[in-house]
């Protein structure tokens, strides 16, 4: 009978190459997410059996129940020495599956992940709601992470958050950080932001706006003088607004836009592009912040015009996608086929040049 592959042997491996993902996958050899793209990691090919076996063997029997349950799991797995991994188990034409990402030990400035000083402006609100949003694997939750490091670090507050599961720990500074597992600790996202008025909290994060039951409850503490920051799943500021009045039926859409213009601080969307040189990929952001002009598109849901009132809100710290991208390239950080590729305009960026390099 053949060993089964150390699953720590694989997390170990893909570390070392500076991967950030690792697949778990029935019939094939495990492999990680390099830059980008899939490549080949330590082990052999396993089978279904064998699949199952290493996931189940790395779960708590409370998170095995989970999973024959709600045949879906989010779980966090601590390899010592090696770092703290976000596990998600899953079936796969029947067959047991699971990815895991690195969660860095260290959580990085907002500078060094290449964020603007206006996202440390938006820390300093006492209230209302900080969305960032950005697809899967496009480092939001590294960023709310450096949020709560840079609010910790810098204001004097109880802060709460609810995960799912928990990825990165926080060391309470200044501030007072109470961290709060769905599963663990609570039973959803929504219960807890019912409760959590009654903690004394300045700060809270949700891992994730999932449902209109979360949004009510998250629009209604930021309304009532907390600082909210949650993530959610779209491609740019505009899109999220969509999404949370979307999560709500037709008669009630017209009360949610007068929340949201009102309680809205801030949207930061963002991706992760590849480096000019392919050696690391690199943060783009776009920042739309809430004053006069924004509240009223909210309201009327004239969503549309968001981008223009982005393009002529600098002075309120905002900037669009194709703002950076063009920094970036003129900077020698990113390609011009990157920037064309995820322009808004590309018409604008393929009129960009570079200005030649100055001869020593």
């Amino acid at each position: 009978m053949k060993e089964l592959p150390d699953i720590i042997d694989i997390l170990r491996e893909a570390v070392r190459n500076g991967a950030s993902d690792v697949h778990l996958c029935a019939g094939l050899a495990p492999s990680m997410r390099l830059r980008g793209d899939i490549r080949p990691c330590l082990g052999r090919v396993i089978s279904n059996h064998e699949c199952r076996e290493i996931i189940l063997g790395i779960l708590t029997e409370s998170q095995r129940t989970r999973l024959e349950r709600d045949l879906e799991l989010d779980f966090g797995l601590q390899v010592e020495g090696t770092g703290r991994f976000r596990g998600n188990a899953h079936f796969s034409r029947g067959a047991l599956e699971a990815v895991f990402r690195l969660i860095p030990e260290e959580i990085p400035s907002l500078m060094e992940l290449g964020h603007r000083h206006s996202i440390m402006q938006l820390c300093k609100r006492t209230a209302g709601l900080i969305l960032v949003t950005g697809m899967t694997g496009s480092g939001k939750t590294t960023t709310l992470a450096s949020m709560i490091r840079w609010i910790s670090e810098n204001r004097d507050a109880v802060i709460v958050t609810i995960e799912d599961p928990i990825e990165f720990y926080f060391t309470s500074n200044r501030s007072i950080i109470k961290q709060r597992e769905l599963g663990a600790d609570t039973r959803s996202f929504h219960e807890a932001l019912r409760h959590v008025l009654r903690q004394d909290p300045d700060v809270v994060m949700v891992g994730e706006m999932r449902d209109s039951e979360t949004v009510r409850a998250a629009l209604t503490a930021a309304e009532t003088g907390h600082l909210v920051l949650a993530t959610l799943h779209t491609n740019d500021a505009p899109q999220a607004l969509d999404r949370i009045v979307d999560y709500f039926p037709g008669d009630e859409q017209e009360q949610v836009l007068g929340q949201l213009s009102n309680a809205l601080a801030g949207i930061l969307a963002q991706r992760l592009i590849p480096s000019e040189d392919g050696l690391r990929r690199i943060m783009v952001s776009e920042l739309l912040t809430n004053n006069s002009a924004v509240g009223a598109c909210i309201r009327e849901r004239r969503f549309e015009q968001i981008v223009g009132l982005m393009e002529i809100g600098r002075k309120d710290g905002m900037h669009t996608f194709d703002d950076m991208m063009q920094e970036l390239y003129l900077s020698g950080y990113i390609s011009k086929e990157e920037v064309v590729a995820g322009a808004r305009d590309p018409a604008r960026m393929e009129g960009l040049r570079r200005k030649p390099a100055q001869k020593s």
